[in-house]
């Protein structure tokens, strides 16, 4: 499962992030909720929580799928944070289009910061 979930999230980083380059940094807290057995369809979704100047930490749920009834029952959710390498593995800046892109998530953790303060 956390494989699925690495992958999954590496993959939606990367598509959001508009780079092939992007490497696991940090995997939060997974609680695995219910069991999945071989033969279980695993749906994964996903959302961008936070954007970093390198780095960006996606929020993703896995759900065990019937396709019996239709349901969905979560099985595990989890932040994984990725950081956007160049060439030598070195991080590098996420592109202005994509910060631009996801203001509304780096103006509400500003906020948050803020808040702590």
């Amino acid at each position: 499962m956390l494989a699925w979930l690495d992958e999954a999230g590496a993959a939606f980083a990367s598509q959001s992030c508009d780079t092939p380059r992007i490497v696991t940094v940090k995997l939060s807290e997974v609680v695995l909720k219910k069991p999945v057995r071989v033969g279980h369809i695993i749906k994964i979704y996903g959302r961008v929580c936070a954007v970093g100047t390198t780095s960006v930490t996606i929020y993703l749920e896995a759900r065990r799928h019937s396709p019996y009834n239709g349901t969905q029952r979560t099985v595990c959710e989890t932040e994984i944070t990725f950081v956007r390498i160049d060439g030598d593995g070195e991080p590098i800046p996420i592109s202005e289009k994509v910060r631009h892109k996801f203001e509304d998530v780096i103006d509400a953790d500003k906020v948050k910061d803020k808040a702590k303060d």
